[in-house]
């Protein structure tokens, strides 16, 4: 029977939870900013109100992830108001990312 030194085993241990950490991510339910980057993403975009009903959160918790988080995925979001109502719409990605 071998002996492994205990950095050999940490080093197949965190291998080991990698990969399990990979596969969880492959079968996990879309988080909320990959549900609304697939709102804005849509040809006609979305309102406040459709990405507040997908994902649960507050205008302004939308409009924060929006301007931070989903830019930092390197979208571009740009708005209009149409019929008094303002939607949001998501460019394709920009080539920096």
């Amino acid at each position: 029977m071998t002996r492994t030194s205990k950095t050999t085993a940490k080093k197949i241990a965190r291998i080991n939870s990698t990969s399990v950490l990979k596969m969880k991510m492959e079968t996990q339910k879309p988080t909320r900013l990959d549900q609304l980057e697939a709102l804005l993403m849509r040809p006609d975009g979305a309102t406040i109100a459709e990405m507040s009903e997908a994902t649960g959160w507050q205008a302004h918790s939308i409009r924060s992830a929006m301007a931070v988080a989903l830019k930092k995925r390197g979208l571009t979001i740009a708005s209009e108001k149409i019929d008094g109502v303002r939607r949001y719409r998501a460019n394709e990605r920009s080539a920096a990312s």
